[in-house]
């Protein structure tokens, strides 16, 4: 006996879901979880997985099956369809169900999204600053004073509550590890909390096309046991905390923050070569943007630093050291041929210490050709 088409329908999609659910959760989307709010999401996700691969294969079986049997066949051409008139009860189904699913899922979406978000006891501040193109992280520590850092370092177990802040454009705070992210506005501070409960090291991204150098814009989330931390937060040295008063003259960005001194020295210490290579490498972030075959850095940003800091201090007119320092502290006043203006941060004359800016020009000019 034939079957009914419905039955069939229903049976191919059955068979089709059976194959394609499995499927669609046995594929690794996500990197590995390391935050108790990475776990609500990936539940959630699979919750509309299990909700979605039916529903496609139901709908898509329709499709074919529709194609397949109402085809025009030759000699039709010119014939009008068949005039069918609704089925009441059939229209109220289809437009009551969806709509129940969507509001449950929502509902669903929203505790889970309000759980990430719950105030915790113990909760650590760190607040993070976005700027074309690099990442500062600083760690209230007494009153006015902070760490900063350009890698992230969190305590297992410990929940952080993430103030977010941008000194130029929007940027997108995002750890894929654990399934948070939210945009760096300028003038305005923004808030995200997590749990960090997995060992290891992680990526820090920014999610949103912030200018030229935004697949550079990219840090390092370490996640310690809390004891380590302690000992790594009690070596960085201490400087000022940066400001987050809005003025109406500086385009509504935060007052910037000082960039890290190299490890293991004070932003006062002596000029050398050698610290500004640490620089150059490290909290300077100057190897995201600029290839310098000494460091072994190849960002593609800005000029080659090894072969280009010699010709255009020739163009410009100044002697190497001098051009090395405006180009550092005034980036837009010589751009090099090629390149656009304003990609590079103007506020290093700010963030970096005299000494900082001093030991750059030095390392630069015993490297360039």
């Amino acid at each position: 006996m034939r079957k009914h088409p419905v039955v069939q329908l229903l049976l191919i999609g059955a068979i089709g879901t059976a194959i394609g659910l499995p499927i669609a959760l046995a594929i690794p989307w996500f990197p590995a979880q390391a935050a108790t709010q990475a776990h609500r999401i990936d539940t959630l996700y699979h919750v509309l997985l299990i909700v979605s691969v039916p529903i496609f294969v139901g709908v898509l079986s329709v499709v074919l099956y529709s194609v397949w049997k109402f085809r025009m066949k030759p000699g039709e051409e010119g014939k009008d369809g068949p005039p069918i008139h609704g089925n009441t009860r059939l229209e109220v189904v289809w437009t009551a169900a969806p709509a129940i699913l969507i509001v449950a899922l929502c509902t669903y979406a929203y505790t889970v999204l309000h759980a990430n978000e719950v105030t915790k006891p113990g909760e650590r501040t760190v607040n993070v600053i976005g700027e074309q193109f690099a990442w500062y992280f600083t760690y209230p520590s007494s009153p006015g004073k902070s760490v900063v850092t350009q890698q992230l370092y969190l305590p297992k177990g410990q929940p952080v509550v993430f103030k977010i802040h941008s000194r130029d454009v929007i940027h997108e705070f995002f750890v894929p590890a654990f399934r948070l992210q939210l945009a760096a506005v300028p003038g305005i501070t923004t808030t995200l909390r997590a749990t960090p409960d997995r060992l290891g090291v992680y990526s820090v991204v920014c999610n949103q096309l912030c200018g030229n150098g935004h697949a550079t814009m990219r840090a390092t989330v370490h996640v310690l046991t809390p004891a380590a931390f302690q000992a790594w937060l009690a070596k960085q040295p201490v400087q000022p905390s940066p400001g987050y008063s809005f003025s109406s003259t500086g385009g509504g960005a935060p007052a910037p923050a000082p960039a890290p001194a190299p490890s293991g020295k004070a932003g006062n210490g002596s000029a050398t070569a050698a610290a500004g290579k640490a620089i150059f490498t490290g909290s300077g972030g100057c190897g995201a943007c600029h290839t310098l075959a000494d460091a072994g850095t190849t960002g593609a940003v800005g000029p080659n630093l090894g072969i280009r800091l010699v010709p255009d201090a020739k163009k410009r007119g100044l002697p190497l050291a001098a051009f090395i320092n405006e180009s550092i502290t005034k980036p837009n006043a010589f751009i090099a041929p090629g390149y656009p203006a304003g990609v590079m941060p103007q506020t290093f004359g700010q963030t970096l210490t005299a000494t900082q800016i001093q030991s750059l020009v030095a390392y630069l000019a015993s490297v360039t050709k």
